[in-house]
């Protein structure tokens, strides 16, 4: 008891801090305090200190830079990041590649019949190997087969076709009277409408928008990929109001109509729909 009476009167003992001119011993601060406060305040200035550390360890990116630190969740995280980051530039290339051949398609630069990738060709040269080991009786048989179905067939994809379109509710893009009319015999894959410049032109369909560029022919031209592998074009705009990649709900305005491109003669919207790779005649499902 008698240690314990000593230690609690030491703690409670008054100490004075001094701070002197080393030169004049002049006081120039002075504090005076318990030894029991100031084991007290240099304890909890201590615990401050030490969780200001741990909280700006832990907010900041200097937690990964300590040992023992990083986990497997973020090295995870990192991988799923490059998985990604490789998974968005394949993509991205697909894209070009798309948009390429439909800016190929609406310039008429792609022939018919012709394959654009290197192993289509390898394939075709593998058939022919094969053909040529096959016999005539063969051959016949094939041919004879070929000719009998071919007229079914042909029917058949046509009626997919037509039923396909025909499932859809379309907007009318713009207002106004038809001048030029669709006419595959002349490769006039879609409709002239004459109307007012600037006045608005509005998606048939929702949508997602591949195309939104400038060509020396069409002039500013948009193109919407819509469900069931349809797509709708509108050209000779004065401007276009959506970048490639935005999607668009039918009816939303996405172009203004306009007279640009070589092949216009005055204000007018050129129309075209596309089905499964095959031009329709946009007058037997829109009411203009």
């Amino acid at each position: 008891m008698a240690k314990r009476k000593k230690l609690i009167t030491r703690l409670k003992e008054k100490y004075k801090l001094v701070i002197l001119n080393d030169n004049t011993f002049e006081e120039k601060i002075s504090f005076r305090a318990s030894l029991w406060y100031l084991i007290i305040g240099t304890a909890a200035f201590a615990i401050v200190l030490v969780f200001l550390t741990l909280m700006i360890i832990k907010g900041t990116p200097l937690k990964h830079y300590l040992i023992g630190v990083s986990d497997v969740s973020s090295q995870r995280e990192i991988v799923n990041a490059h998985l990604k980051i490789d998974s968005l530039t394949k993509l991205t290339e697909q894209n070009e590649v798309y948009l390429e051949n439909i800016k190929r398609v609406i310039n008429g630069e792609i022939s018919e019949g012709k394959s654009e990738r290197p192993e289509d060709d390898e394939a075709q040269k593998n058939a022919k190997a094969l053909n040529n080991k096959i016999s005539k009786e063969e051959l016949e048989l094939r041919k004879l087969i070929e000719s009998e179905s071919q007229f079914d067939l042909n029917v058949e994809q046509l009626s997919k076709e037509h039923k396909g379109v025909n499932a859809f509710t379309f907007f009318s893009p713009i207002k106004g009277n038809i001048t030029e009319h669709f006419d595959k015999s002349r490769q006039h894959f879609g409709i002239d409408i004459a109307a007012k410049k600037n006045e608005n032109i509005k998606a048939v369909l929702e949508g997602t928008v591949v195309l939104s560029s400038f060509t020396p022919e069409t002039g500013n031209v948009i193109a919407i990929q819509h469900r069931d592998n349809m797509l709708s074009f509108y050209k000779h705009c004065s401007a276009l109001l959506k970048k490639a990649g935005s999607f668009v709900r039918a009816g939303e305005v996405i172009a203004v109509v306009g007279n640009t491109g070589e092949y216009t003669t005055g204000p007018h919207l050129h129309f075209e729909l596309w089905m499964n790779g095959s031009a329709v005649n946009p007058e037997e499902f829109i009411n203009f």
